[in-house]
């Protein structure tokens, strides 16, 4: 029978049709400098014109362990109760004065911005609460990538995809408007719900609607989207001074998705999984006329050998042999991925510098690694670049470990060429986890193994921040024995460069089989499809 890939031969296999369908907290939570508030002083300040240091010293003392004033005690004095004039060399010397924690809140030095930090005081004593609010978000990853994830193979990746944006839309304004801190977490973890299972939907809807030689440049440029995000985000932040016109302006887009009700199909593989040729049919006929292509009659034989295993479980993605080893190890590298990736990420930001650059700089970075990606994986293929960037971090991140501070460039230059590494793996390993699960289950897989992604987005900042107290460089040698595990592990992956998207379990666990069938399908479709070219060669098969 005719498969898919065969009459996307014919349909065009990344057409104007799939190229209209594929282009389709660090500024909200900054920690200003901030200190004691107390109403006296800044009514004294106002009267005197002051400026924020002089008032400051009145305030705050000096804390002993740091030699830096204090930002969460105060002088116990009651300037209400004192003759404090205007006349700053009339000012006591309080050095002897006891000290009492803020009693009136603080103030804060951030230039008429406002984070959510400085409108909810989450500082000092409070300050975990900063953390809570992103270990929220990664809850709503970890869950919404599942949930989204089963409903994607359950009722399409389309709808999925807009019900996703519709969540975000709504959640990403209540976050705006977020009377509280406590409504401000609920709302922000189903924003991370609909976030993380969106862009999974997306991802694989457009892998699956291009040519086998095509999903590599599809799944890398799709991801360089963020890269272009992280370039943005620091204007929009610099221009927009409150935390919450910044978030509004982040959930626009999602509402503009909406109208890809409109602009994008389904996917005709998923159809084929669920038994609804017709539809398939349709979709196909359409994405050729679009792309200026001419279908065979052929195209009424399309099927797919799967179409009877309607759902997908979870015990899909561990029943079988290979599919547990590549559960196994694919989730390994999204945990991996996102400890190292965020480690060294909040590394720079341990070492100080301008907040808006160094976000600048970490979205930079990232665009070599998508065109060494694009570069290498037709020409080498998907294992070796994918083993060799999670090495280049690990040798990375244990040479910077070892690299002595007063050699602050080397060891920061190191340091990024880790960060283009982890990059590298980090966009690997979704595209290659597409290309390791049949289509009834592709989309559950992909969730299921990202959500280790988001355990090590929770786990990062705990090995980076507590294990740096026992030495500074200790979660530079722990990212590293994990990268280089990782990388170890993705040898032991399948070549799948030039291989057709399985469709079956069969496909993955009998590898030969799958090769024998291409290769009778390939001797038989040069007659059965006239516009038919061979794209799936032996030397592609023999690698897996």
């Amino acid at each position: 029978m005719t498969t898919f890939d065969d009459i996307l031969e014919e349909a065009g296999k990344f057409g104007r049709c799939q190229k209209r369908v594929y282009v389709g907290i660090v500024f909200q939570g900054f920690t200003p400098d901030h200190w004691c508030r107390d109403p006296a002083v800044v009514e004294r300040r106002e009267a005197c014109g002051w400026n924020l240091a002089e008032s400051r010293r009145l305030t705050v003392p000096l804390d002993n362990s740091s030699g830096q004033q204090s930002s969460c005690e105060q002088y116990e004095v009651d300037w209400n109760a004192t003759e404090l004039t205007c006349d700053k060399q009339e000012l006591e010397d309080l050095s002897r004065t006891p000290t009492i924690s803020c009693k009136h809140g603080w103030e804060y030095d951030y230039e008429g911005r406002r984070s959510f930090v400085t409108e909810f005081d989450l500082v000092c004593s409070d300050a975990w609460l900063v953390d809570m609010f992103q270990a929220t978000l990664n809850v709503g990853f970890l869950v919404g990538s599942i949930a989204i994830g089963y409903l994607a193979d359950r009722f399409g990746r389309k709808m999925s995809f807009l019900i996703s944006n519709l969540l975000n839309g709504v959640a990403g304004i209540l976050v705006a408007v977020a009377p509280n801190y406590i409504s401000l977490l609920v709302f922000r973890t189903l924003y991370g719900f609909g976030v993380k299972g969106g862009w999974v939907a997306g991802y694989v809807l457009i892998t699956e609607i291009v040519g086998v030689e095509f999903r590599r440049t599809v799944g890398v440029i799709y991801q360089m989207f963020f890269s272009i995000g992280i370039l943005i985000l620091p204007l929009l932040a610099y221009y927009i001074t409150d935390w919450r016109w910044l978030q509004v302006v982040i959930t626009i887009p999602y509402i503009l998705f909406l109208s890809y009700y409109w602009f994008i199909p389904e996917s005709p593989r998923w159809l084929l999984s669920q038994n609804q040729n017709s539809k398939a049919v349709k979709i196909t006929e359409d994405i050729a006329k679009e792309n200026k292509m001419t279908l065979s009659k052929n195209i009424e034989t399309l099927k797919d050998d799967n179409a009877d295993s309607t759902t997908a479980s979870f015990m899909d993605l561990i029943r079988t042999p290979n599919m547990r080893k590549h559960t196994f190890i694919l989730s390994y590298n999204w945990f991996t991925s996102a400890v190292v990736y965020q480690g060294l990420i909040m590394r720079l930001g341990i070492l100080g510098g301008n907040v808006y650059i160094d976000f600048l700089i970490s979205g930079l970075v990232e665009f070599p690694a998508a065109f060494l990606i694009l570069f290498t994986i037709e020409r080498i293929g998907r294992r070796l670049p994918f083993a060799t960037a999670n090495f280049v971090a690990g040798v990375s991140c244990f040479i910077t470990a070892f690299i002595p501070d007063s050699m602050f460039w080397l060891k920061t230059a190191v340091a990024c060429i880790g960060r283009l590494g982890i990059t590298m793996t980090f966009e690997m390993v979704v595209f290659v986890n597409t290309e390791l699960y049949p289509t009834f289950v592709r989309n559950l897989g992909v969730s299921v193994c990202s959500t280790l992604c988001d355990v090590g987005g929770i786990v990062a900042p705990f090995l980076l921040y507590r294990l740096a107290v026992i030495w500074l460089e200790l979660p530079l040698i722990i990212f590293g024995f994990l990268a280089f595990l990782a990388g170890g592990l993705v040898l032991l992956l399948p070549e799948t460069r030039g291989v057709p998207l399985p469709d079956t379990i069969d496909d993955i666990e009998f590898p030969e089989k799958a090769k024998e069938k291409i290769g009778l399908k390939n001797q038989q479709m040069v007659n059965l499809l006239p516009n038919y070219q061979n794209t799936a060669s032996n030397k592609d098969w023999a690698t897996v």
